[in-house]
């Protein structure tokens, strides 16, 4: 129990009291000397009353000031113990009297209730201040996390776990956990009141390791927690390498577990770094692509990382066991484009391989095609396309024999297809082929939040490529990435890292590493930022002087009840200018 919210830390240990005896004139002269509206009567150190300034003015009044102020005192007042809480007091004065003899040993006053709601105002500030850390701190960080009470209502749910199961936190708060998050097990938590901790759990069409964790209170479960630990097997594959490099560095030898995701050859969509809102929506819909054999148009800026959605797409489908294989379709020169699609047969035109050559759609067969940059395909082709889709059938560019294909199809384009099915560039019939699970991939300008964990990771496969020292990034460089447009985004952003890395001498990549072209960006954007603030600081200044004026014309008008003449003459301003103010402050 904190003291400060006691009485006796806060009464006055010192308070004015008079004897029984006092006569009614020598009470009087003690209220004026002390400014006071009552006092209390006290014998042998124990309270027998309460003189209060309207008994003592009546008795003035009528003369009987020699009386003893024991014929006027009352016996109403309000009494509280030394151990008695501050919150209990709800008037004043208090006076307090020890528990066992009744004797007088301090007051509250209103002095010491102001102080009190002083202190209780700071504390409480500071209370919010911490609150407010522990808030962002719960929404920073990057696992996701949950609290639910007894009931399995949700009553804290951060910005993590939002994305994961696409539910706004201020919809999620108050409902059901078992409304909001698909399998969980917090009823059974709260149930058995046994954790159940590195637990697998399936979320979205996400493999996750999960923590929940009963809150015990008073020997009774008031709640549970659940955290999202890990994304994936991969990523527990990547602390797995970690501690036992450690172990390597610390000479005890171990095999290492490999599970660098590029030399398996498979994407996993916790392999796509972010945590930003319009990501995670990407990475939700590209799940529930992957279970269905449906054709998926992927649309972004180029850079953003359409092929590795791609990837990760044919890796967590049916057609995993088969081949993926890409195609950047603006790569390709026309004339080349039907034989690297279709394939040829052996002397179908001067210079082709003697024996042939299957093409894409053969090669993606029982696997997955990737058309990068569809929107590039040469108007004549996009037919052929078209009836390989109906058809399921190619005919190599020389052949006479059809061959049946079965393939997953996976397109993508940084181009307005919409658009130039309108303006005749862009077959319609097969823009409604394709697009039939759209998914838009945000560009970086637009989930700067994700720029530490990208920055991170690429820091760390850089090291491990180069075989360095980790290196850090400084503040002003992460400021300056945030306030860059990132025109090429996550691959430019990979290469200026990269650059970085290189040309950084230490371990730490500082402002002053950045390229001049860059450095020189950064300033500028950050004038602008300072003009803008300058103009607008300007155009307040110009508002509040006009303000000031109307308020003067207006009060020097009613001092001189509406003569202009005489106003103008106040004002040191000729009559035409006070109507020209007058008009443009419209009060004529």
């Amino acid at each position: 129990m904190k003291k400060d919210l006691l009485v006796e830390h806060w009464m006055n240990t010192t308070p004015l009291f008079i004897s029984p005896s006092i006569s009614i004139e020598s009470a009087a002269i003690m209220f004026s000397n002390h400014a006071i509206t009552e006092i209390p009567v006290v014998f042998e150190g124990c309270i027998q009353g309460v003189v209060s300034i309207y008994e003592l003015f009546k008795s003035l009044k009528t003369g009987n000031v020699d009386k003893s102020v024991a014929t006027i005192m009352h016996h109403h007042y309000a009494t509280a113990f030394a151990d008695s809480f501050m919150h209990d007091i709800h008037q004043v004065p208090v006076y307090v009297v020890e528990r066992s003899t009744g004797k007088l040993v301090g007051e509250l006053t209103t002095k010491e209730l102001i102080l009190f709601q002083h202190y209780l105002t700071h504390t409480l500030k500071q209370i919010n201040e911490v609150v407010k850390w522990y808030e962002l701190i719960f929404d920073t960080a990057y696992e996701g996390l949950t609290v639910v009470d007894d009931q399995g209502v949700i009553q804290l749910f951060n910005q993590a776990y939002s994305r994961y199961v696409g539910v706004a936190k201020e919809a999620a708060i108050g409902k059901k956990a078992d409304e909001v998050i698909e399998n969980t097990r917090l009823p059974v938590v709260l149930k058995t009141g046994i954790p159940e901790r590195s637990q697998p759990h399936r979320l979205q069409g996400q493999n996750l390791v999960v923590h929940r964790i009963p809150i015990w209170k008073d020997n009774r479960i008031i709640g549970a927690a659940g955290i999202l630990v890990y994304e994936g097997v991969s990523e527990i594959y990547r602390v797995i390498q970690k501690m036992e490099q450690l172990d390597k560095n610390s000479k005890v030898d171990r095999p290492l577990i490999s599970s660098d995701n590029t030399e398996m050859g498979t994407v996993k969509f916790e392999d796509i770094l972010g945590e930003s809102r319009s990501l995670s929506q990407a990475k939700k819909i590209a799940r529930k692509a992957a279970a269905s054999s449906a054709p998926v148009l992927l649309t972004g800026e180029s850079g953003v990382g359409k092929e590795q959605f791609a990837k990760a797409i044919h890796d967590a489908s049916t057609v995993q066991s088969g081949s993926f294989i890409s195609m950047n379709c603006a790569a390709i020169p026309d004339g080349l484009m039907e034989s690297e699609l279709f394939g040829y047969e052996k002397g179908a035109f001067t210079g082709a391989d003697r024996e042939g050559k299957p093409g894409k759609f053969e090669l993606a067969h029982q696997g997955t095609i990737f058309l990068d940059e569809i929107g590039d395909m040469p108007f004549n082709m996009q037919a052929k396309i078209l009836r390989v889709l109906q058809d399921k059938k190619i005919e190599r560019v020389g052949g006479k024999k059809s061959t049946f294909v079965q393939f997953r199809l996976i397109t993508a384009t940084n181009k307005n297809l919409q658009q130039m099915v309108r303006d005749g560039e862009f077959r319609e019939d097969l823009y409604y082929r394709l697009y039939v699970i759209p998914i838009h991939i945000p560009p970086l300008r637009e989930r700067m939040g994700d720029l530490p964990i990208l920055i991170a990771h690429k820091l760390q496969q850089l090291a491990k490529h180069y075989n360095e020292t980790e290196k850090t990034i400084d503040q002003q460089v992460l400021q300056w990435m945030k306030q860059h447009h990132w025109p090429g985004n996550v691959r430019e952003l990979m290469n200026v890292i990269e650059r970085l890395f290189v040309l950084t001498d230490g371990d730490h990549i500082t402002f002053e590493h950045l390229p001049d072209s860059m450095k020189e960006s950064f300033f500028l954007v950050k004038n602008k930022s300072k003009t803008r603030s300058h103009i607008h600081q300007k155009k307040e200044l110009i508002e509040e002087a006009a303000k000031q004026e109307q308020e003067a014309i207006e009060q020097t008008l009613k001092q001189v009840q509406g003569n202009k003449t005489k106003a103008a003459k106040l004002l040191g301003v000729s009559r035409s200018t006070l109507y020209n103010k007058l008009a443009r402050y419209k009060k004529l």
